[in-house]
């Protein structure tokens, strides 16, 4: 089975008594979870790596169709069990205090939707859930918004990993692993006792899974509601039959790449249908759409050679919207709205002339505009698209404004008033640098929020956080570049602070307002440290000329945009200038392998996550050949000739070793295989063979991030303990 589970709350969902829930609450009738405060930590009022993991986490809200309700997940940890608790939660969004759980611990339960009951025409919810003991499958399960009348809809063997029931709600389609072939040898030869995997072309792995013949298939069937006993599902039909493709696609399968359109007659989908060698250089994916009534399908972006997904039909289904990038070799290009009329196969490029990217895309209901995210400067935020009409050109509005991020958010739009005028409804998953994300209500005619959970206001009000900081700092070539710092509570001006200058992965992923639970800024500052976390050359949100300038760039302009950012904030006098450190993960672990060696003895002390560290074994390698080809300018092999390839790869990290002269720790997973673990165990050899004080911290368990409650822990232990020894005394 290959998924890759890359966020927290996919874990477990919940059925008890239901009840109602006050702002601040702790969940009712749940499993022992971790999640009050002890009276140390409340009388300390320091946010802990500990009491980071008490904290609840929302998923995002999903609005009932008459916008009167908002459906979420909410999870919970228990640090001695090393899992989470999930469960279902309904509100009404005009009576935030009236919250009601409606499931329990018995089973993992996920990716809650509202949906309608066709017989009846009652609103009911349908979610995936393992319930039935540690060995079941998961299969779909429909649950009353009061938390009544739950039961078991599916028996799909092997289980289902994702599901979209049709707007009128007789119909699904679902998603499971389909074994299409093997690469196993206990298979091939017939060998039981035999372990081996064989390949004869690229990828023989992604992400943190090894390809095993099994591929995400998309199947429709027939859906009953109201029957029980995994009876509800009936007449399935996989609509790839033998097809060695993912769908949605690897490595995050995320189902928001398929969609049903309201009649409920048509599928539309992403695939990438490419495969080996050709496959690992290209990251051209495309919308299919399936027909139910003929079994047809039809490729609707033949010719558009990126990424295009997130398939959205406009009301009446004449029309499709989608995120288009325009180039192959580019997983961080531009994300183009697009839309396609049906009937005519005209495509129009809506968001043509907006320097920023488009995502969750959301129809108005009379089809007239599309509503989306976009990161502006550094935060992200709701916008709107007027579509063209007639000699009227497309038009695009920013809707809100402030430091903040807006991760996903749902809309329903209710008709008022003589002329069938309509009013939307929005509610948002938002966060901030010093706030976890809640759901808020947005008046659109304003742009104005209001916060409608309180999930972690018992956190808040018994830790303190630091003042975060927005500057603009001056380039060396004269630019602007936004950096947030972030300092520590109870902040003296008139004392010094050791200072980490914390250098972002991606590489093209911005430093927003984006709340997280790995690189958190304000644990940082809660341990003492001034944090200055840039928006350097290859971020988004600044245009696609600063986004692009980082590739075939690696050890240039952005490097530089560090040390602007560094050197700048050192001119206050509360940075002790003595005591800086330098931190990152992935690009920002390349990063710091290269300042180690390239930064004028600015830092006392190095942490490094997952970097790169040798470009040429990095390129042999990893897994996604389009990302180093386009980063790095071409393949090592390439060289000489190849000029962008020549830099880059002159300018590996591992070159410079000779000149690394301060302790750095270097964290690893097993299971990346984005970046090999191989990348960190040469880095730590090289220090060690200089007599570099230097750790190796390498997670069995992990892959590119560290997930997993106990691991996190000892990251952070590790971490700041390295911190601690280096830059505080």
């Amino acid at each position: 089975m290959k998924r890759l589970m890359t966020m927290f709350g996919i874990a477990t969902a919940t059925l008890t008594s239901c009840g109602t829930a006050q702002p601040g609450d702790s969940p009712t009738g749940n499993a022992a979870l971790d999640t009050a405060l002890t009276a140390a930590e409340k009388e300390a009022r320091v946010f802990t790596p500990e009491v980071m993991w008490k904290m609840g986490r929302i998923g995002n809200g999903a609005l009932s169709a008459d916008g009167t309700k908002v459906l979420y997940t909410l999870t919970y940890y228990n640090m001695g069990e090393n899992k989470g608790y999930t469960s279902l939660w309904v509100m009404p969004v005009e009576e935030p205090g009236k919250a009601r759980q409606i499931t329990n611990n018995t089973g993992k339960d996920n990716s809650p939707a509202w949906g309608v009951d066709p017989k009846t025409g009652e609103s009911c919810i349908y979610f995936l859930s393992t319930r039935g003991g540690e060995e079941a499958t998961q299969q779909l399960w429909r649950v009353q918004p009061d938390g009544t009348g739950l039961r078991r809809l599916s028996d799909v063997k092997g289980g289902i990993t994702g599901f979209g029931v049709s707007p009128k709600g007789d119909k699904i389609w679902y998603t499971a692993d389909v074994q299409v072939d093997s690469v196993s040898s206990a298979d091939i030869y017939g060998m039981k006792a035999s372990k081996a995997l064989i390949y004869d072309d690229l990828m023989e792995r992604h992400w943190d899974t090894w390809e095993d013949g099994a591929y995400s298939h998309i199947f429709v069937a027939d859906l009953n509601p109201s029957a029980a006993d995994g009876n509800g599902i009936s007449d399935a039909r996989d609509i790839m039959p033998g097809e060695p493709w993912d769908a949605p696609t690897a490595p995050y399968f995320e189902m928001s790449e398929v969609a049903w359109n309201h009649a409920g007659t048509q599928v539309a989908y992403t695939c990438k249908k490419l495969t080996g060698y050709e496959y690992s250089m290209s990251t051209n994916s495309d919308i299919y759409l399936y027909d139910l009534s003929d079994g047809s399908t039809r490729n609707l972006t033949d010719g558009m050679p990126g990424y295009d997904k997130y398939p959205v039909f406009s009301p009446d289904d004449s029309r499709l919207a989608w995120q288009s990038m325009e180039r192959a070799r580019n997983e961080s290009d531009k994300d183009r709205l697009f839309v396609m009329d049906l009937a005519t196969g005209a495509k129009s490029y809506v968001t043509d002339g907006f320097d920023y990217n488009a995502a969750n895309l959301r129809w108005s209901g009379d089809g007239k505009s599309i509503y989306f995210i976009a990161p502006i400067e550094a935060t992200h935020q709701l916008c709107r698209a007027d579509l063209a009409t007639g000699d009227r050109p497309a038009t695009i509005t920013v809707l809100t404004a402030g430091d903040h991020d807006y991760t996903d958010f749902s809309i329903a739009f209710l008709t008022t008033g003589e002329g069938g005028a309509q009013q939307p409804v929005v509610v948002a998953a938002k966060t901030t640098l010093s706030m976890a994300p809640e759901l808020f209500s947005i008046d659109l005619a304003n742009g104005k929020d209001t916060q409608i959970t309180f999930i972690n206001k018992e956190i808040y009000d018994h830790v303190d956080m630091g003042d975060v900081q927005k500057r603009w700092v001056t380039t060396t070539d004269g630019k602007r570049m936004l950096t947030w710092v972030i300092l520590p509570p109870d902040f003296d001006s008139t004392k010094q602070y050791p200072t980490l200058l914390y250098c972002q992965g991606g590489p093209q992923s911005v430093v927003s307002q984006r709340w997280s639970y790995r690189w958190n800024f304000q644990l940082m500052a809660a341990q003492g440290y001034i944090v200055v976390a840039p928006n350097r050359r290859g971020l988004p949100s600044f245009g696609q000329e600063w986004l692009d300038q980082i590739s075939g760039d690696y050890s240039g302009q952005n490097i530089r945009d560090y040390l602007s950012a560094i050197d700048d904030v050192s001119k206050e006098p509360w940075v002790d200038t003595e005591r800086r450190g330098c931190v990152g993960a992935s690009y920002g672990g390349y990063s710091t392998f290269y300042l180690a060696g390239h930064s004028d003895r600015r830092f006392k002390a190095f942490i490094a996550h997952c970097g790169m560290f040798n470009l040429e074994s990095f390129y042999g390698e990893t897994e996604e050949l389009w990302f180093p080809t386009n980063d790095l300018g071409g393949a090592y092999w390439e060289r000489p000739g190849n000029k962008v390839a020549d830099r880059s790869y002159a300018n590996s990290p591992h070159l410079a070793v000779n000149d690394w002269y301060a302790p750095i720790l270097i964290i690893t997973g097993a299971k990346d295989f984005r970046i090999p673990f191989t990348q960190s165990l040469q880095a730590f050899t090289a220090a060690r063979a200089h007599g570099i004080p230097s750790r190796l911290v390498y997670f069995e368990d992990e892959g590119h991030q560290v997930f997993k409650p106990q691991n996190s822990l000892v990251w952070n232990r590790e971490f700041f303990g390295w911190l601690d020894k280096y830059l505080k005394h």
